[in-house]
């Protein structure tokens, strides 16, 4: 069953009545295509409407969307041979951070997402994919693994933040990050960082620093959630959409600001309308940027790593 968000309420009208249509159309029904048809091309202009002009806010809920495609659908569409590999050796596994080896296109690969889960008891198996600090110092030992054995690091984002319980600031939740961070930085790979849905503060950074940093056209990234961001500058939660303006957090924004470096377009209507095709569009993005960066020398790479992250310090946001 498709999920509407508010702003779509005209499309579902118009699908829910193209659907009862079709109940009633067959060999002893009345014939109804062109009605059908009449109905699914208004539908069509509506929702390119709905879509050529969405704001903020709307994209917060579109990159939020329990239907997108999340980190393990791209790992099974764009990954072979994929062997999971978990806990940090230090405490213990975390769910919310999924990673293992594969093949992309028969090139070796270390791959880490976060996966929030898409129905209750997927998202409370992994943590609505808010990680712990186990869950980043997994990340670094699978990076540091892939630093080993020369393989490049792709990595999907997906998550409103790390995991803000006493048990995880108790084991030291801003130094797994910040240390995850470094790894990302120091790697002698290449690192492809894809944000597919929402890359929230920290949480998303962690695994963020890459050599190219790439998001879908409706996928959002942003220091803080747009309803905390209200809550304390304005004390007052239900001014979300006004924060979500303020903060620039669309891909769109973040391009223009140069803090990414891709946007991967999406299917009319967002990623939850075509998975496959969205799926196959990241995989042809992470396609067209590796071999680039498999052609440089390690210590190149580092170095124009690091380089890019501090010029936006320097440049970018003085």
């Amino acid at each position: 069953m498709r999920q509407f968000l508010d702003f779509e309420k005209p499309v579902a009208e118009l699908e829910n009545k193209i659907d009862e249509l079709r109940k009633m159309s067959g060999p002893d029904g009345i014939n109804i295509a062109e009605e059908i048809a009449r109905l699914n091309e208004k539908a069509d202009r509506q929702l390119r409407a709905a879509y050529a002009k969405l704001t903020p806010w709307q994209k917060v809920q579109v990159a939020r969307h329990a239907q997108r495609p999340h980190t393990i659908d791209y790992i099974a569409g764009l990954i072979g041979e994929f062997t999971p590999l978990a806990g940090d050796r230090l405490f213990g596994e975390d769910k919310a951070i999924i990673g293992g080896l594969g093949r992309f296109g028969g090139q070796p690969v270390v791959v880490i997402g976060t996966e929030r889960g898409a129905e209750i008891e997927t998202r409370l198996h992994h943590n609505f994919g808010m990680a712990r600090p186990e869950g980043y110092r997994k990340a670094q030992r699978l990076m540091k693994l892939a630093g080993q054995f020369g393989l490049p690091i792709l990595t999907f984002i997906d998550t409103s933040g790390a995991w803000p319980g006493i048990d995880a600031e108790a084991r030291g939740q801003a130094e797994a990050i910040a240390r995850s961070i470094d790894t990302c930085l120091s790697a002698p790979v290449p690192v492809i960082a894809t944000v597919i849905g929402e890359g929230g503060s920290g949480g998303a950074v962690a695994l963020g620093a890459g050599d190219r940093v790439m998001m879908l056209e409706h996928a959002i990234y942003s220091v803080i959630s747009p309803e905390a961001c209200a809550s304390i500058l304005w004390r007052d939660p239900k001014q979300a959409s006004t924060a979500a303006d303020a903060l620039k957090l669309t891909a769109q924004d973040l391009l223009q600001l140069e803090l990414i470096d891709r946007i991967i377009p999406e299917p009319l209507g967002g990623a939850q309308r075509d998975p496959k095709a969205t799926i196959r569009a990241v995989g042809d993005a992470i396609a067209a940027e590796l071999p680039g960066l498999l052609a440089k020398d390690a210590t190149l790479l580092k170095a124009q790593r690091r380089e890019k992250f501090l010029a936006m310090g320097r440049e970018k946001l003085a």
